[in-house]
C-alpha cells in the first residue's frame, strides 16, 4: 500500500521537445519524472540500459516460448545502447524487438494444434523445467517446437492426473457418472482437448495485445529498473489501480499487478473475501480463473484488465483461482465474491483466558480518515481497545500485525504514542535532504503494561515501522516469522497529464507514474528496507527458508542506515534471553511446529528443484507425498487444545445485534482458538507477566 505523508513535492516537464510522438512523449515524461523525483535515481548509463534490456525480454517472453537464441543475440547489440536511445527519444530497440516478437508469435501459433493431435506417452522418463529463469532460449525452431511439446505435455499431465483422481473418487462412491466409466485413453484424450481449448484461449488473449501494450511494457521497465515500486500505469491500468485501492468493487479483494507475463497478487484488502479466507497471499501468481463449476480459463498470458473482469463478479457468486505459490506448487482456492466488510477492516479485541487475562488486538491495516469527514482512524480505535482491555482486567496485551500491509504513517506515530510517554518514532528521508523526524509529542500513556507485537512475512511498511519502534524502545517483545516483508519506501502517484504543457493536449491521456520518493529509517538509524524487522522471538514458518517479500523482487532498493536519533529506552521487567529460551523449548516440544519446520525444508527443496517429471507414475507419487504431508498437519491441528479466547463483555451486545456479525464472529473465534502462533504468543506473554 502507499503510505500517506502530509507533504509532497511536485514537478512539471522541464524540457519542451518539439515534434514528439505520443510514445516518445511518454518516454520523456516518465524518465524526467523519475530522474527529478526518485529517492536515488539511477544514472542513465550502460548499467541502466542492461537492466531495462533484461527486464523487457523477461516480460516479453518469460517462459522462453517465442524468442530464439539467435533473436536474443541480434537484440543484444542494443543491450548497452538503450540509455542513448532514451536520451535521443529513439524507439529503435523497441521496434526491432516488437517486430521479432510478432514474427515468432505467428510461428508459435502454428505449433500447438498439431502437437495436441497425438496422444502423449506418459511412461517415458522425461522432465520439464518450470522456472523461466533457468530455461535456455531454443537454438532453433526444432528445439522451440520441442519446448512447446513439453509444455503442452505437462499441462495435459496435470489435467489427466486430476481426472484420474476424480474417476477414482467416483468409483469409491459407486457413482454411475460418465467419468467413472472412462478408460485411461479416454481421459488422456479429454485432457488434451482441454489443453487445446486453454491454449486457443491463451493465444487469443495474446493476439489482443498490440504494439501499444508492448510499448507500455517497455516503458514500465524504465520505471521498474529503478525499483519494484516505481511503476508506469497506462490510463486503463491506473483505473484498475484506483479501484483496487478504494476496495469498493464486489470481488475477492486482491490487488493485482502484471509482471513477467504473470498476474501477481501484490496485496490483500482487509475485510475482503480473500482476507477472511486467508489462503491467497501477496506473491501468489494467479494462473487460472473459473466461474463456479465451469472449466478454468488460463489467465497467464491475459491482459490484466481482462483477467480482473473474470475475477470480479456479483456478490454471492463463486470463483475458483488456481494459484502458483512462491515455492512453485499449485493450489486451487475457492472464494465467494462479496463486498468488503468494513467491520472486518477495523481493530478488534478479545480476551485470552489464561491464569491471568491477556488482551489480544487484531489490526488488519493502518486505516485513517484522510478526507476529514469524521471517518475511523486506527490509532483512535486502538486507544479505545486498550482502554476496554484494561477495564476487563487484561494484564498484558498482544497486538497482531500479521498480514498487515501498512497504511497511514501518522497513525503509526500516534499509536506508538499510546505506549510511550513521548519521543521520536521514525525517520523519513527524501533525496538530498536531512531526515524528518516523526515524533510523538503527547506525554500521556494509554497503556504501560507488558506488550507484544506479532508479525509475519506479510507485515509490511507501516507495520514494520511500529514493530521497529517498539523493539528499539524495548517497549515490548516482537514475535513471529524470521523477518517481515522489508518494504521501507514511500511512493507518490503522479498524473502525467499534469506534467506537460498545452502543446501536447491532444495526446492525453498519457497515464500515471508512481515514484519512490522517500525511505523510512528506525530511530536506531537502520532502514526497514529489504531486511525488514527481525523478531526478538522467531517462530518456525513454512516460508522462512524461501526468498520472500521485497527480496524476491527485481532490483529492490538496498538496505542502508543513517545517524541514529537519541531515545530513552525502557527497562523491561522480564529477561528477554530467558523468554527466548523458554519459548524455544515449548516450540521444540510442539508437534505442529515441528511439522511446519519440516514443511519449510520441503518448500525450500521444491523452490530450488523446479524440474517436474512428465512420467505419470512419478508425478502421481510426488502429488501423493505432498498431500500426505499436508494431511499430517491437518491431523495434528485436530488434536490441539483450543485457546481459551472470548469476546469482550462490552462488545457482545454489538456482535449479537446483527446475525451477520454473529456468524463472522463465530468463525473468527474458531480460527483464533486453533492459531498455534497466537497460542505461543500468549504463552510468552504469560512468561512476561509472571
Amino acid at each position: 500500500m502507499l503510505l500517506v505523508l502530509s507533504v509532497f513535492a511536485s514537478y512539471k516537464l522541464t524540457r519542451k521537445p518539439s515534434g514528439l510522438t505520443k510514445e516518445q512523449l511518454i518516454m520523456e515524461v516518465v524518465m524526467q519524472g523519475v530522474q527529478s523525483q526518485h529517492f536515488n535515481p539511477l544514472k542513465v548509463d550502460d548499467k541502466f540500459s542492461t537492466r531495462v534490456f533484461d527486464l523487457f525480454l523477461k516480460r516479453m517472453d518469460n517462459s522462453k516460448k517465442f524468442f530464439l537464441q539467435s533473436d536474443v543475440d541480434e537484440l543484444s547489440k542494443y543491450k548497452e545502447k538503450i540509455d542513448d536511445q532514451i536520451n535521443d527519444a529513439s524507439l529503435e530497440f523497441f521496434d526491432k524487438a516488437n517486430a521479432i516478437y510478432e514474427k515468432r508469435f505467428a510461428q508459435a501459433k502454428t505449433y500447438y494444434a498439431s502437437i495436441l493431435e497425438q496422444p502423449f506417452k506418459f511412461k517415458e522418463d522425461e522432465t520439464i523445467e518450470t522456472d523461466g529463469d533457468k530455461i535456455p532460449y531454443a537454438k532453433n525452431e526444432v528445439e522451440l517446437k520441442d519446448a512447446w511439446r513439453k509444455s503442452l505435455k505437462y499441462q495435459t499431465l496435470v489435467r489427466l492426473n486430476d481426472m484420474l483422481e476424480a474417476r477414482e473418487k467416483a468409483k469409491e462412491k459407486e457413482d454411475t457418472s460418465a467419468i467413472a466409466k472412462k478408460t485411461d485413453d479416454d481421459l488422456e484424450n479429454d485432457a488434451r482437448k482441454k489443453v487445446l481449448k486453454s491454449t486457443d484461449d491463451a493465444f487469443k488473449n495474446l493476439s489482443e495485445l498490440d504494439r501499444t501494450d508492448r510499448f507500455n511494457l517497455y516503458v514500465g521497465c524504465f520505471a521498474n529498473a529503478q525499483d519494484p515500486h516505481t511503476e508506469f500505469f497506462p490510463p486503463a491500468d491506473k483505473a484498475n489501480f484506483d479501484i483496487a485501492m478504494s476496495g469498493k468493487l464486489e470481488g475477492i479483494g486482491a490487488q493485482l499487478q502484471q509482471k513477467d507475463d504473470e498476474i501477481k497478487v501484490s496485496s490483500i484488502v482487509p475485510g475482503s473475501p480473500s482476507y477472511r479466507d486467508g489462503r491467497l497471499k501477496p506473491g501468489d501468481i494467479i494462473v487460472k480463473v473459473a466461474q463456479g463449476s465451469a472449466e478454468p480459463v488460463d489467465v497467464s498470458e491475459m491482459r490484466l484488465d481482462k483477467a480482473i473482469q473474470l475475477i470480479r463478479g456479483k456478490k454471492g457468486t463463486e470463483v475458483r483461482l488456481t494459484v502458483k505459490k512462491p515455492d512453485a506448487t499449485f493450489e486451487v482456492i475457492t472464494l465467494i465474491r462479496d463486498i468488503i466488510v468494513l467491520e472486518d477492516t477495523y481493530a478488534q479485541s478479545y480476551i485470552i483466558n489464561n491464569e491471568k487475562k491477556i488482551g489480544y488486538i487484531r489490526l488488519p491495516g493502518f486505516y485513517a480518515d484522510f478526507s476529514g469527514a469524521g471517518g475511523r482512524d486506527c490509532a483512535k480505535d486502538i486507544k479505545s481497545e486498550l482502554e476496554k482491555l484494561k477495564t476487563e482486567g487484561a494484564k498484558g496485551v498482544i497486538l497482531d500485525l500479521r498480514d498487515n500491509g501498512g497504511g497511514s504513517l501518522e497513525s503509526v506515530v500516534d499509536m506508538v504514542g499510546l505506549l510511550i510517554p513521548q519521543g521520536p518514532v521514525v525517520q523519513v528521508k527524501a533525496r538530498d535532504a536531512n531526515p524528518t523526524l516523526y515524533t510523538d509529542k503527547d506525554p500521556s500513556v494509554t497503556y504501560d503494561g507488558p506488550f507484544e507485537v506479532m508479525i509475519n512475512e506479510n507485515s509490511a511498511s507501516a507495520s514494520e515501522i511500529l514493530a521497529a519502534a517498539i523493539q528499539d524502545y524495548n517497549r515490548g517483545v516482537i514475535i513471529g516469522s524470521a523477518t517481515s516483508f522489508g518494504k521501507g519506501t514511500v511512493q507518490r502517484m503522479y498524473n502525467m497529464d499534469d506534467m506537460v504543457n498545452a502543446t501536447y493536449s491532444s495526446m492525453k491521456p498519457l497515464g500515471s507514474v508512481k515514484i519512490t520518493m522517500q525511505k523510512f529509517y528506525r530511530v536506531s538509524g537502520a532502514s526497514t528496507q529489504l531486511r525488514g524487522v527481525t523478531p526478538d522471538i522467531i517462530l518456525p514458518d513454512a516460508w522462512n527458508k524461501i526468498k520472500y517479500g521485497e527480496k524476491q523482487e527485481d532490483f529492490p532498493m538496498p538496505w542502508d542506515e543513517i545517524k541514529p536519533t537519541p531515545i530513552t529506552k525502557f527497562q523491561p521487567s522480564y529477561d528477554l534471553n530467558k523468554l527466548k529460551a523458554t519459548s524455544q523449548k515449548r516450540v521444540e516440544d510442539q508437534k505442529a511446529f515441528s511439522l511446519i519446520e519440516e514443511e519449510s525444508v520441503e518448500l525450500k527443496s521444491e523452490s530450488d528443484n523446479t524440474q517436474v517429471s512428465l512420467n505419470l507414475e512419478k508425478y502421481q507419487l510426488e502429488q501423493k507425498t505432498r498431500k500426505e504431508e499436508n494431511k499430517k498437519f491437518d491431523e495434528v491441528q485436530k488434536t490441539l487444545t483450543g485457546l481459551d479466547i472470548s469476546n469482550l463483555i462490552t462488545d457482545i451486545q454489538h456482535i449479537n445485534s446483527d446475525s451477520t456479525y454473529t456468524a463472522r464472529n463465530k468463525e473468527m473465534l474458531k480460527s483464533l482458538k486453533k492459531d498455534i502462533y497466537l497460542n505461543e504468543a500468549a504463552q510468552v506473554m504469560m512468561d512476561m507477566i509472571k
